[in-house]
């Protein structure tokens, strides 16, 4: 999801606890038992987030070869009481959601229920009516790789942090799409729009006929036992599990803003799962060696375009890219953004992984060190 504006924080008191907190924090993870039990480059990747980015927090969950797992953190959880960040706490996982529709439609063409390149119409017939826009010349297909020229709906939204307890209807933002012409031909070029996975997530209502939420927890969540990943109720605006708060800054070096309290609706099967960085890992391992997906549906799911406008090398497949490694190859994952954090991460062919989360949306010239940060685990 897009990057909003936001009004100011007037929090900005609790700063000497804040300081206290965070001196605590980088003298535990200083010590000598702590670096013992992890690699450097990761705990360091988590602090310089925090401490050079000023990030108010940072976690990390990886997954090496042998299947074991190692969670970090650095900073603090919650700016107002300098609560410590949760290990491996419950965030807010944005358009990683994407990746879930995507594998239930997947799952749905293996069944023989969907076509990829049948049209949209076939399934949604008159939904997609607008300026440049006819359901009956865009693909499944083109949904999931955002090929479609749908427009982006958070485009004629506004600032969704402006009543962020709005409940919006899936057809509500659909109407925001609508509102605007096509961005271009179908099939004729990449451009990412959350539009697309929220006419997936309707397409999967009307061919299952049943909530795109209770598709994805039956499918994907249940069948893996992800335990704190989870599709949020109508209405529900907390974080249900032990999580840190979510920030975000109307200027930048601004006073922070809690956004934690938020209505996910404005992203729903587009952006609105909340999970950890563990079970994302668990997710993206399990999807990429084939539980969850057959051969030939996998095989189309990695079948990619170049994206070049997410970064240099990165190209898309059915909700999923592939990103370049420094120390050579690809990594297989989404990443997300939401009011309050983005997470970035992913599966390498040989079983590595690594998801980490941060408590903003950074700005531009914070947000290639979360990438980096990626990068750094996967190769160190």
């Amino acid at each position: 999801m897009a990057r909003p504006s936001h009004p100011p924080f007037r929090a900005a008191r609790r700063t000497a606890t804040l300081l206290a907190a965070l001196a605590a924090t980088t003298a535990a993870l200083s010590s000598p038992a702590a670096l013992a039990a992890t690699p450097a480059p990761v705990q360091q990747s988590m602090n310089t987030l925090v401490h050079s980015d000023g990030m108010p927090a940072a976690l990390a969950a990886v997954t090496g070869r042998d299947g074991r797992s190692h969670n970090y953190a650095a900073g603090v959880g919650d700016l107002a009481t300098g609560a410590p960040v949760p290990r491996d706490g419950q965030v807010r996982i944005g358009s990683n959601t994407k990746t879930f529709t995507a594998t239930v439609i997947l799952q749905l063409v293996g069944e023989g229920k969907v076509g990829l390149d049948q049209p949209v119409e076939t399934y949604l017939p008159g939904l997609l009516r607008g300026d440049g826009i006819d359901g009956r010349r865009i693909t499944v297909r083109e949904l999931l790789q955002h090929t479609s020229g749908l427009p982006e709906y958070l485009a004629a939204m506004g600032d969704i942090l402006a009543d962020p307890h709005r409940y919006y209807e899936p057809r509500d933002l659909l109407d925001f799409a609508l509102t605007q012409k096509a961005d271009f031909a179908p099939g004729t070029k990449w451009e990412y729009s959350n539009t697309n996975y929220i006419v997936a997530g309707l397409l999967i209502e009307k061919v299952t006929g049943r909530p795109v939420g209770e598709e994805i927890t039956t499918r994907i969540i249940d069948r893996l036992g992800l335990r704190h990943t989870y599709v949020p109720a109508q209405g529900e605006l907390t974080v249900r599990g032990p999580h840190p708060e979510g920030y975000e800054r109307a200027t930048p070096g601004g006073p922070w803003k809690d956004v934690t309290e938020f209505d996910p609706s404005a992203g729903w099967s587009a952006g609105e799962l909340v999970s950890t960085n563990s079970d994302l890992n668990q997710f993206f391992t399990a999807l990429m060696t084939g539980k969850l997906l057959g051969p030939a549906e996998l095989a189309q799911m990695r079948t990619t375009v170049p994206a070049d406008e997410v970064g240099p090398g990165t190209r898309y497949g059915l909700g999923i890219m592939s990103r370049p490694l420094t120390c050579g190859g690809v990594y297989w994952g989404h990443g997300g953004d939401i009011p309050g954090y983005r997470t970035r991460g992913g599966v390498t062919d040989d079983g590595r992984a690594v998801s980490i989360s941060v408590t903003t949306t950074p700005d531009a010239a914070s947000a290639p060190h979360v990438e980096a940060a990626v990068d750094a685990a996967l190769c160190g």
